[in-house]
C-alpha cells in the first residue's frame, strides 16, 4: 500500500476455520448449501410479509428489515470465501478487507439495534395494546429503522478508519473465513491502544444500547403478563415474544462469546462462536418465525401456492 495507509501489507490470507484442504473443501460446500437455505429463507419471509396486506404492521416491517439484514450479513462473508475456494486463492486485498470490516461491523450491529426494536414493539403491543397503534406509527417505525441504519455505518465507520491508520508488516495470515476486526488488529505491528479503546467505549455503547432496551422492554413485558388473570392469557402473550427471545439468544449469546474480551485472547473458540452469528443466525431465523407464527405460516402458504399456479 502507500505511504498514506501506513502499512506494507497490500493483502491479506484467508486462511479458513481449518486449514487442511480436505476439511476446507466439506466446509465450503456446507457454507454454500447455508448460505443458499439463507438467502432462499429470508427472501420467502420478505416476499411474504410485502405480498400479504394482513401482514402489514409494525411486528412485520421490523421483520422483514431483519431478513434484509440476515441476507446482507451472510453475503458480506460467505461469497468471498467461496469464490476463493474455487479459485484456489486464499488472498483478499487490503481494500476489500477494509470493506469487508465496514459491512460486517454495519450488519451485524444493524441486527443487535433491530432486535431491540422489535423488543420494543413487543413491549408496546402487550403493555400498551389500546394505544399500540399511536405509539407504532408507520413514521415511527421507518425512523426507528433509518436511526439504527445511520448510528450503525457511523459505528462502523469509526473502526475501519482507525483500522486503516494501523501497520501492517511482514505477517499477513488471518486464521479465519473472513477479515473479523479482532484477528486483523491482532496480525498489526503498530500501536493499537485506541482502537481497543475505541472498542471497549464506542462499541460498548453500541453493544449495551439496544441489549439495555431489550432487557428492560421485557421487563415491563414480563411484569404485565404475570398480572393476567389466566394462564391462558399468559401463554397467550407470551406466545408472541418465544420467536423473538430465542433469535436474541442465539445473537447475544455468541456476541457475549466472541467479542467481550481483549482481541489478543482470540481463540478457536470465538471462532466458532462467530460462525454462529455470522452464518447460523441469519439462516435459522427465518425458520424460527415463520415456524412459531401462525400467520407467517398461512402468508407463506399463499406464496408458495400462488408461485406454483
Amino acid at each position: 500500500m502507500d505511504g498514506d495507509n501506513k502499512t506494507i501489507v497490500t493483502e491479506f490470507l484467508l486462511l479458513g476455520l481449518s486449514g487442511k484442504s480436505q476439511q476446507e473443501e466439506v466446509l465450503c460446500g456446507m457454507f454454500l448449501g447455508l448460505y443458499l437455505v439463507t438467502i432462499i429463507g429470508n427472501l420467502l419471509i420478505i416476499f411474504a410479509i410485502s405480498c400479504d396486506p394482513h401482514l402489514h404492521t409494525p411486528m412485520y416491517f421490523f421483520l422483514a428489515s431483519l431478513s434484509t439484514v440476515d441476507i446482507c450479513t451472510s453475503s458480506v462473508t460467505i461469497p468471498k470465501m467461496l469464490v476463493n475456494h474455487i479459485v484456489g486463492s486464499k488472498s483478499i486485498s487490503y481494500r476489500e478487507c477494509m470493506s469487508q470490516i465496514y459491512f460486517f461491523i454495519t450488519f451485524s450491529n444493524m441486527d443487535g439495534f433491530l432486535l431491540s426494536v422489535m423488543a420494543y414493539d413487543r413491549y408496546a403491543a402487550i403493555c400498551c395494546p389500546l394505544h399500540y397503534t399511536l405509539i407504532m406509527r408507520p413514521r415511527l417505525c421507518v425512523l426507528l429503522v433509518a436511526a439504527s441504519g445511520l448510528i450503525t455505518n457511523l459505528h462502523a465507520l469509526l473502526h475501519t478508519l482507525l483500522m486503516a491508520q494501523l501497520t501492517f508488516c511482514s505477517n499477513n495470515a488471518v486464521h479465519h473465513f473472513f477479515c473479523d476486526p479482532y484477528p486483523i488488529l491482532k496480525l498489526a505491528c503498530s500501536d493499537t491502544f485506541i482502537n481497543h479503546l475505541m472498542v471497549f467505549t464506542v462499541g460498548g455503547l453500541i453493544f449495551l444500547t439496544p441489549f439495555t432496551c431489550i432487557i428492560v422492554s421485557y421487563a415491563y413485558i414480563f411484569s404485565n403478563v404475570l398480572k393476567l388473570p389466566t394462564a391462558r392469557g399468559i401463554r397467550k402473550a407470551l406466545s408472541t415474544c418465544g420467536s423473538h427471545l430465542t433469535v436474541v439468544s442465539l445473537f447475544y449469546g455468541a456476541i457475549l462469546g466472541v467479542y467481550m474480551h481483549p482481541s489478543s485472547s482470540y481463540s478457536v473458540q470465538d471462532t466458532v462462536a462467530t460462525v454462529i452469528f455470522t452464518v447460523v443466525t441469519p439462516m435459522v431465523n427465518p425458520f424460527i418465525y415463520s415456524l412459531r407464527n401462525r400467520d407467517m405460516k398461512v402468508a407463506l402458504r399463499k406464496l408458495i401456492l400462488r408461485s406454483w399456479k
